[in-house]
């Protein structure tokens, strides 16, 4: 007789069993294999991995060229535990000065410390967003043309009442629009832009001072006015590009900012969807950006990440973003998902308009969760958040 045992039950199997806390500590590692790809590594160095890797019980996937030196760089991909990874930096350290394998250690290092800091988000207000939960935001449309009409907010009473709704019932941030993002929608004015929003925002925090407010622009200008009248959060959708004093206000008002991916336009973008590997990517742009964002004076705590689902990608890069979100996650940086009732999902499902597309919403959220990431930007909070609570307890339960 057997039983197979769950991978997320591996520890308390092994506490049921009996089994020394200091050898379930020890092994209960060994269960959780950690795939680590490592990008353009000399070919002497990947041997070299690959031997080190063998000798710890894991393993490194190699071009076949690797073996020969038939290409100068090649990229690795490590199978092992995070222990085992400890170990392999232990076994380098002494041939560091050899094919740049200073690189890799540097990569696994940086890779190893991320797992073991916690996120924290640092707000324009000095206040922490943390994330021993995953987040959920709120979508607050001053926008007379969404793509889902139900998410449009009409007046600042209206913009009132509807965030008390989704703050009573658990969203932790607002994100306040006032310009559609969705494909083929026409750009606003600053002016009418400003006008929909920074009214609203003053409101939003006088009514709501303890609340994390987002303003979803790509326009430095709106951005610092949202700033000023109490917005927490920049999330562009452009990751900083479309404007180029976007950064300098981040860094001048310490706020956070979103990064996401696109391309194109609104009126462009979904003629611009075919990737080579759209997972790669895109993780690639972001981190890149990011990088630069670092390099223009911005803190760590103050980047989030967004792969832009729905932006310049098709059904096939939709849903690969989705199962490939955790290549995006565990790089020491947050993690936003915002999928809610996107147009792939209504084609998927029959192609049901936008009113009907909250269980596949519902069914996004789930593998943003499994995925790792850090927030979900929605349209219906109630629901999201009975969801999230409960798959939390489900992976949590001890």
């Amino acid at each position: 007789m057997f039983r197979k045992i769950a991978l997320t039950l591996i520890e308390k199997e092994m506490q049921t069993m009996d089994v020394h806390p200091g050898g379930v500590a020890i092994m209960s590692q060994k269960a959780q294999l950690e795939p680590l790809k490592l990008l353009h590594v000399k070919a002497p160095a990947a041997n070299i991995l690959k031997q080190e890797m063998l000798a710890l019980g894991g393993e490194c996937a190699t071009p076949a060229v690797a073996i020969k030196c038939g290409s100068e760089y090649v990229d690795v991909l490590l199978l092992g535990s995070a222990r085992q990874y400890g170990l392999l930096l232990n076994k380098l350290a002494p041939m560091a000065d050899w094919f740049a394998l200073q690189e890799v250690i540097a990569d696994v290092k940086s890779y190893l410390q991320a797992k073991t800091q916690p996120l924290v988000t640092k707000l324009a207000d000095g206040r922490e967003l943390t994330y021993d939960r995953v987040q959920v935001m709120g979508i607050l449309n001053a926008t007379p043309d969404s793509f889902y009409d139900d998410s449009r907010v009409s007046g600042i009473d209206a913009m009132l009442h509807k965030a008390e709704q989704m703050l009573s019932e658990g969203a932790a941030i607002l994100d306040v629009g006032g310009e559609s993002t969705r494909p083929g929608a026409m750009p606003v004015s600053l002016e009418e832009e400003q006008l929909r929003v920074v009214p609203a925002i003053k409101q939003l925090r006088d009514k709501f001072p303890h609340s994390v407010i987002s303003i979803d622009t790509y326009h430095s200008a709106t951005a610092r006015q949202a700033l000023e009248a109490g917005a927490n959060i920049i999330n562009d959708i452009s990751a900083g590009e479309d404007d180029a004093g976007m950064l300098a206000v981040a860094k001048q008002y310490q706020a956070p900012i979103i990064l996401m991916h696109k391309r194109g336009t609104p009126q462009t973008m979904q003629q611009l969807v075919k990737y080579d590997h759209v997972v790669e990517e895109v993780t690639s742009y972001l981190l890149t950006r990011a990088e630069c964002c670092l390099q223009q004076g911005l803190n760590k705590n103050q980047l989030i990440l967004d792969p832009g689902i729905g932006f310049a990608k098709d059904m096939a890069g939709n849903l690969a973003l989705l199962q490939g979100i955790g290549s995006l996650t565990g790089h020491g940086l947050p993690v936003l998902m915002a999928a809610s009732r996107k147009g792939f999902i209504g084609k998927i499902l029959d192609n049901i308009p936008a009113q009907e597309r909250l269980t596949g919403t519902l069914a996004t959220t789930c593998q943003a969760v499994y995925g790792g990431a850090q927030i979900v930007r929605v349209h219906d909070v109630l629901q999201h958040v009975q969801l999230i609570r409960m798959l939390e307890a489900i992976l949590q339960c001890q």
